[in-house]
């Protein structure tokens, strides 16, 4: 069976999706947050990127042709920003930690 032929890996893309979408969309409105639900937003970004980065491994550990195609062409598409997957993560979590460090200044 294919990578992408796992009904959980499937589920899990979908599910991956969806709740990164929602999380956007909520971002949107981010500046109008008290601070507990700043604090709350931050966390679940946090949580969104482990769940994102777990996913983005079994990827790079399947030997599945697909999987390994779908890591070359992210590889391929942050490349062309100049930026790797691992610079993405780090860049995402710097964000997060910035965003963390305003809150605390927060009164």
């Amino acid at each position: 069976m294919g990578f992408f032929d796992s009904e959980i890996v499937q589920q899990e893309a979908k599910q991956l999706f969806e709740d990164y979408q929602a999380l956007i969309k909520l971002g949107n409105s981010y500046g109008k947050f008290d601070r507990e639900g700043k604090k709350v937003f931050i966390e679940q970004m946090e949580a969104m990127m482990d769940r994102y980065r777990i996913f983005m491994k079994r990827f790079e550990l399947s030997e599945d042709f697909m999987a390994q195609m779908t890591v070359e062409q992210m590889k391929t598409q942050l490349g062309q920003f100049g930026v790797t997957p691992q610079q993405m993560f780090d860049q995402m979590n710097l964000t997060l930690q910035r965003m963390k460090t305003e809150l605390e200044k927060q009164p």
